[in-house]
């Protein structure tokens, strides 16, 4: 509960200053543009520096460090509140990404190293829910806040949050020391750490899958709020409430997780979650109405959840002697699947809308769940 309470922050954190760009560009002085630097420079912190983490967390424990990221990323959020410059807050967020990139792939990898595999599936659903409502939420809570109270009050909400995260965990590690010891018990250098899990085929499988999940799923989804808005003029506030949509679908996902390993089992969850996508992103394309757009938000949260739990599952599995270097190599890859995929389906958005984009999803996403399926049983032949 703790951990996901963290990675609610921790996600939040990631899309929390979309909504304030016009207020940060108006006490700034400066354009919106100029301003959206601040969100940049936490996302580039916090996808690079997942890389130091890892091993750091294999050799001096990952419950310590997801602690202690809690505590600093929470000074760095107060250092955010402070900031009398575009200048003071870009560092600001910028350090703020490069502590609280810690906290998810640690909590997920301290969850393998301590929740036993057959349970683990349905372990890890219950730990999204922290996260899914950091990402469903970030952008309406900074909103919300900032509209309310003004923009640096957010960044006291999430200094608060974390606070509370890092200071329990403490608490919990006191109670039980046993819960605080490294487990992955690595020599050698961070670097060497990680080039002795690339060098695992298994290992490159599951990166490779990952990213062009993450590229192709992003890549669309990132413009559902555009085409909602281009083909059927919704306003921006029932835009917000159809992507959460999206979140809702994860959360039903997670209700029913236990029921549906096993029912569908690892390959089976492989298979639908990659064909539910497929449907999905059709379903958006061929929409004549925003309420089917909707449906089709919502199936591909209960669907992306299918095939991404079940990689994430993996991802903790792939170097049980290394799964803090293992999950920082998933997130990492993760992050620039992202990266790449939105710059690409940028400029056929504007040319020829999203539908385009989203036909694409649809074909490549069941075809990777097939292929992942069909890996797992080569794995397990």
């Amino acid at each position: 509960m703790l951990l996901s309470v963290a990675a609610f922050a921790s996600a939040a954190n990631m899309r929390v200053v979309d909504p304030l760009l016009v207020q940060l560009a108006a006490t700034f002085g400066v354009s919106v543009g100029a301003a959206s630097i601040a969100a940049t420079s936490f996302l580039f912190a916090n996808g690079v520096f997942v890389l130091v983490h890892g091993p750091f967390g294999d050799r001096y424990g990952k419950m310590p460090v997801v602690a202690i990221a809690c505590l600093t990323a929470a000074l760095c959020c107060l250092l955010s509140a402070m900031a009398d410059s575009l200048a003071w807050l870009t560092a600001a967020r910028f350090l703020t990404g490069v502590t609280g990139s810690a906290i998810i792939p640690l909590a997920i990898a301290w969850l393998g190293d301590n929740v036993s595999y057959e349970r683990r599936q349905a372990v890890l659903a219950r730990f999204l829910t922290g996260q899914t409502l950091g990402l469903m939420t970030g952008a309406a809570l900074g909103g919300a806040l900032g509209d309310w109270l003004g923009w640096r009050s957010v960044f006291w909400v999430l200094a608060a949050i974390y606070v509370t995260a890092g200071g329990a965990l403490f608490g919990v590690m006191r109670a039980h020391p046993d819960v605080a010891r490294p487990t992955g018990g690595q020599q050698g250098s961070m670097i060497a750490q990680m080039l002795k899990v690339l060098r695992r085929r298994w290992v490159i499988t599951v990166v490779l899958v990952v990213a062009l999940e993450g590229g192709t799923f992003w890549g669309a989804f990132t413009f559902v709020g555009a085409d909602l808005h281009q083909r059927f003029d919704m306003g921006f506030a029932a835009i917000g409430l159809a992507v959460a949509a999206f979140g809702a679908g994860g959360f039903a996902y997670v209700l029913v997780a236990p029921q549906l390993v096993r029912l569908l089992g690892e390959r089976g969850l492989c298979i639908w979650g990659g064909l539910g996508l497929g449907i999905a992103f059709a379903t958006m394309a061929l929409a004549p109405s925003p309420e089917v757009e909707f449906a089709g938000i919502m199936l591909s949260g209960v669907s992306f959840y299918m095939l991404h739990n079940t990689l994430q599952t993996h991802g903790t599995q792939m170097a049980p002697e290394a799964r803090g270097a293992a999950m920082a190599l998933f997130a990492l890859c993760l992050f620039v699947g992202q990266a790449i995929g939105v710059p690409i389906a940028a400029p056929i958005v504007d040319r020829w809308g999203a539908p385009p984009v989203f036909w694409a999803a649809a074909v490549v996403l069941p075809a990777l769940g097939l292929w992942f399926a069909a890996a797992l049983k080569r794995r397990h032949s």
